[in-house]
């Protein structure tokens, strides 16, 4: 089972006021249009790719990048990107900090995340994930080697997996140890000689005089109160997405040292974003 990470008590919210209620209109109308009208366009293109092209998805990736894209401008939160994607099938691993990093990792480069089975059924987000191809598992190591079944299929389907090992989400500060269960299946033998691995980090700093932890989202923190205080803020920060150089499974003796570097490079991409 993952843990949850708590952290420190979450970042005080001022009232919205009237002012602050108004930029929540405004901004949380047309995302709200992008996101669930993208939706539907996808549902509607889905009937006819997934007859035609089974788990493979040449068409609809596109939507949801152009979406996460649109995301970011109608939030006023500034993008940037440093590094270049892996091209190809194959994973990467990033830290977690915020629901925003759905948007974040999918602007840039089609993924597809491997999330737990437990999402799946959360209202709103189930479903966004369900449609977007996202891989549910359920940590159980009983359950490995179908999950490494699942995982081969999506491979070979030219799918590029992402997996956060960190198993939890914290307050965008630090990188947590990275957790070596998932790993184990990059070492079968139908993947290990031929897979690369990419570690991803995602920064985001804070309006200018917040909080720094302003869009961190972790512990008990509820959905409803941090989507309103990102909306209503009357500034916006930015995110970074820092690609780092693919390693190949092949060169590590094992999940533990996969797990080890992968994070140590996260963890660097983070330190040195934030100096």
């Amino acid at each position: 089972m993952a843990e949850t990470w708590y952290g420190g008590d979450a970042p005080h919210s001022a009232p919205l006021g009237l002012t602050g209620w108004l930029r929540v209109i405004a901004r949380a109308i047309p995302l709200g249009l992008l996101v669930f009208g993208g939706l539907l366009v996808l549902l509607a293109i889905r009937l006819i790719e997934r007859p035609l092209c089974g788990v493979r998805r040449p068409v609809t990736p596109h939507i949801t990048q152009v979406v996460c894209r649109l995301a970011f401008i109608l939030l006023g939160i500034r993008y940037s990107v440093i590094g270049t994607p892996m091209a190809g099938p194959g994973a990467a691993v990033a830290n977690h900090s915020s629901w925003l990093d759905i948007f974040a990792l999918n602007a840039r480069k089609r993924v597809y995340f491997v999330s737990k089975s437990e999402v799946a059924g959360w209202p709103g987000v189930g479903w966004l994930a369900r449609a977007t191809g996202t891989v549910f598992i359920r940590r159980d190591r009983r359950e490995a080697a179908s999950q490494i079944s699942i995982f081969r299929e999506r491979l070979a389907a030219g799918h590029k997996l992402l997996f956060f090992p960190e198993g939890t989400s914290t307050d965008g500060q630090q990188v947590l140890p990275f957790k070596p269960t998932l790993f184990a299946a990059f070492f079968d033998d139908a993947l290990r000689d031929t897979l690369q691995i990419q570690p991803v980090t995602v920064n985001y700093t804070a309006p200018s005089g917040a909080d720094p932890r302003f869009y961190g989202w972790w512990g008990d923190m509820d959905f409803g109160p941090h989507l309103l205080s990102t909306l209503g803020a009357p500034r916006q920060g930015t995110v970074t997405v820092t690609y780092h150089a693919p390693v190949k499974v092949s060169d590590f003796e094992d999940r533990k040292a996969l797990a080890k570097a992968t994070e140590e490079a996260v963890r660097d991409g983070l330190e040195r974003v934030n100096k």
